[in-house]
Order: C-alpha cells, then sequence, then structure tokens
C-alpha cells in the first residue's frame, strides 16, 4: 500500500472510505483499538459486521472484514477482474447452514436473492463494505463497495452451498461472489445517508451504486497490472503457508518429477476450466511438449477448439525457467495454437521479457499462480494439497 494514504485513529468516525487507504487502528491494547469499529457503526468482532439484524431483515449496512490468514476459507480479491470470493461464517460442523450466531450466512442468502429480482427488490440490498486486516495492530485497509454477484455468474453461480468436513463431520457453508464497483470514493455523507436508509435516495449515492439498483448494471473497479514482466518476488509466494504449499508439490514428486506433468495439467484445468481433452506424453517422446490439448470457445450448441501444448517443470524455489527451457516450448508451438508453461519455481527475467516482447502466446504459470488457484479452490495448506495430490494419483490409474 506504498503511497496510499493513512487515517489516524482520531479521525475515523468522520473519515472518508478511500480504496486502499489505511485507517489506523489505536494504542491501548483492547478490543477498543479496533479500527472497523471506528469508521462503521458495527461493532469490533467477526467477519460480518452489519449495522442491523440478519433476522428482522432491517440491515442498513454490511462491513465485511477479512484477514486472509484462514487457510481453510480463502477469500480472494481478483483487482485484474473486480471479482471477490467470501465464504460464509458457517466454518465448523454442528450448525444448519443459516444458523449461525452472527446471521452472515443468512444475509448472504437474503442478499443475493434480492440482487436477482426486480429494482425495488435490489433497494433492500445494503451496501457491502470491504475491508481488509493492514498492519500494525488493528488497522484495516478499504478494498471497496461491493455488490452482490457479478454481469458473468448466474443464481446458480453467484452464492453455492458448498460441502466440507472436519474430524468426520459434514457441513456446509456459502461461497459468495461479489463484484468491487468502480468506486474509489465513498464520502462520509453518504455513509450517513446509508445509516439513515436512504442508501439510494441519497445525491450522494455513487452512480454505479444506482446502475446496479436500476438494472443490475455492474461496473467494476478492474484493476489490470501494469506489470508485464514479473519479478521473482512475485512468483513466488511470501508467506509461510503458501511456501509449505509450494514444498509439498515439490517433495510429493522428488525423484520423479516427470509424474508432475498431469499434476500441471490439472492446474491449468482449475485456472481454464474450458479446457478439453489433453494427454500427457511419453518423456521420450513429448518433443518439447510435456502434454498437448484443446481449449473450447463458444456456444455450447456450435463450439470450436484451439489447440495448446503444455510443458511443466518442477523446479525448486532457487532454480528458474531459463530461455532455454521457454525456448523449447516456443519451437513446439505450431499456427493457431498456444503454450501453456507451468512451474512450481518463477521464469527468470530474461525468458520472461522475452515471451512478452516477442508476443508469444504462452500462458506462464509460476508458483505463486499454483498456490492462488489451489486456494481458491479449498486446498489452501499443505496437508489439503497433499490430500489433492492423492487424489489426483488415484483418478490417473487405470
Amino acid at each position: 500500500m506504498s503511497g496510499a494514504p493513512v487515517f489516524a485513529f482520531g479521525g475515523l468516525g468522520t473519515a472518508d472510505l478511500i480504496v486502499d487507504a489505511a485507517y489506523a487502528g489505536g494504542r491501548a491494547g483492547s478490543a477498543a483499538d479496533d479500527a472497523l469499529a471506528r469508521l462503521l457503526p458495527v461493532g469490533n468482532q467477526g467477519g460480518f459486521r452489519p449495522k442491523g439484524s440478519p433476522r428482522r431483515g432491517d440491515v442498513r449496512l454490511v462491513a465485511l472484514y477479512t484477514s486472509g490468514t484462514e487457510a481453510d476459507w480463502p477469500d480472494v480479491l481478483d483487482t485484474r477482474t473486480g471479482i471477490f470470493t467470501y465464504f460464509g461464517d458457517n466454518r465448523q460442523p454442528g450448525r444448519e447452514l443459516h444458523q449461525t450466531q452472527r446471521g452472515g450466512n443468512l444475509l448472504l442468502r437474503d442478499a443475493f436473492a434480492l440482487g436477482h429480482g426486480t429494482a425495488e427488490d435490489r433497494r433492500k440490498v445494503p451496501p457491502f463494505f470491504l475491508f481488509h486486516k493492514a498492519v500494525p495492530g488493528r488497522s484495516v485497509a478499504f478494498n471497496g463497495l461491493l455488490a452482490p454477484g457479478a454481469e458473468s455468474l448466474t443464481s446458480d453461480d453467484d452464492l453455492v452451498a458448498i460441502w466440507r468436513s472436519t474430524a468426520g463431520q459434514r457441513f456446509q457453508n456459502y461461497r459468495a461472489e461479489f463484484t468491487v464497483l468502480d468506486v474509489g470514493h465513498i464520502s462520509r455523507a453518504w455513509i450517513n445517508d446509508v445509516l439513515d436508509g436512504k442508501a439510494y435516495e441519497s445525491e450522494h449515492c455513487p452512480a454505479a451504486w444506482k446502475s446496479w439498483v436500476d438494472g443490475r448494471v455492474y461496473l467494476p473497479l478492474e484493476a489490470p497490472t501494469t506489470t508485464v514482466v514479473r519479478a521473482k518476488e512475485a512468483q513466488l509466494p511470501s508467506d509461510p503457508v503458501g511456501r509449505s504449499m509450494l514444498a509439498e508439490i515439490r517433495e510429493y514428486f522428488q525423484g520423479r518429477e516427470h509424474d508432475f506433468e498431469p499434476i500441471a495439467v490439472e492446474l491449468w484445468r482449475l485456472l481454464a476450466p474450458a479446457t478439453g481433452r489433453c494427454d500427457v506424453t511419453r518423456p521420450s517422446r513429448d518433443g518439447g511438449r510435456d502434454a498437448v490439448g484443446e481449449y473450447t470457445l463458444g456456444p455450447r450448441s456450435d463450439p470450436i477448439t484451439i489447440d495448446f501444448a503444455l510443458e511443466a517443470k518442477c523446479y525448486g524455489p532457487g532454480t528458474q525457467v531459463g530461455v532455454r527451457d521457454v525456448a523449447r516450448l516456443i519451437s513446439r508451438i505450431r499456427h493457431r495454437e498456444f503454450g501453456v508453461f507451468v512451474t512450481t519455481s518463477f521464469f527468470g527475467p530474461q525468458a520472461y521479457s522475452e515471451v512478452r516482447a516477442d508476443g508469444h502466446p504462452i500462458a506462464l504459470i509460476c508458483g505463486q499462480d499454483i498456490v492462488d488457484v489451489l486456494k481458491a479452490h479449498g486446498y489452501a495448506d499443505a496437508r489439503s494439497v497433499r490430500a489433492w495430490l492423492d487424489k489426483q494419483a488415484v483418478s490417473a490409474q487405470p
């Protein structure tokens, strides 16, 4: 958050909300230090912090807080597309999906149902404000204004009840998809009007919120990266959990690195679900391609397929994918094909630069990408990654 404004604890009660700004916590060493509770009248505990009661149906606004550290429930913000994935609050067995203490899942159910209704229904949806943990102490940072759902998702896709198990006990929780709206500045005047029950009617209401309410039109805050060539530090996870996940994969295939190739295909499938047939080639006959496959485009009634070639390298964190590795794949890509390179390490700067500068159609999947996609699919620590690898090994058996 270098360069982003930082608001002092003492003035949070009147502060505006600015995307990526930090809001400092107090220094008393108690729960009263919580910055979010000073910013909005929503309390100082939990991920769901509504003003009002989900059970009474009188919620005026919702602060969603994520620490980003819960391995089993990996909330993910894709800043490129503006899509935010958030997990509900039924995170332990023993309760029905909607019978949580703070009513967070009940709130999700009702908000998403209203979101798919009429404009009058959407007027009843409270604005959601997204915050994440910042340092030091109980500081927070503001990520944006959320609307339930997304332009590309149906009512079957944007709020899904998923199954999980703990100690052999199964239970359900929600996985919710929100859109961060293209609103960089939330005025305190609008927050006050929202609290007074005049979110839509307010003269301070953001245009993107009005568009969503009026016609369910999503105007996402999209922020494509300006960095074409990612540095090594951006390609490898810096957190212990992410590093342990990659270490688990490397250890699993130690001494038999060629067996990583089918896993690289499955990782690509997680990233690109429209991948169709994909065949892993023999190590002695791959001709520079560890797998060849098809990617499907177009309507289901009349799809087309594009061929691709995939290369995989199960390298340690200190071993880069170099020019020679990438050139081998480039030389094997035929006309109207694209390439996929999957590695548990990182792409060296010269190899990365040459691919991008020359416009080669190659998707470069590095260690950080592997960690991100596994977390997004619920495999958020070394233990769950090992279970996923074992499952893939079983399914690959003839």
